[in-house]
């Protein structure tokens, strides 16, 4: 489940491994890339964390932060 904090969307995903976690991470630069927004994110081994939030808003969640959200829990 995302969680609103800090004026952006948060999860946390927990894969069996590296190249599980990166695979994840590429299918997400996709969506981002078509979505043009992007995330701000970090992955360390088999975890990968996201924040999501609309900098040309000031920085805040929006729509179209939540419609990412939803489209990358798709692709998990």
């Amino acid at each position: 489940m995302w969680k609103e904090e800090n004026n952006s969307l948060y999860k946390k995903f927990q894969f069996s491994d590296f190249v599980n976690a990166f695979s994840f991470m590429t299918r997400v630069a996709i969506l981002a890339e078509k979505a043009d927004h992007h995330p701000t994110w970090k992955n360390t081994w088999n975890t990968v964390e996201i924040w999501l939030s609309t900098h040309d808003a000031g920085n805040i969640v929006t729509e179209k932060d939540r419609q990412l959200a939803a489209a990358i829990d798709f692709v998990v």
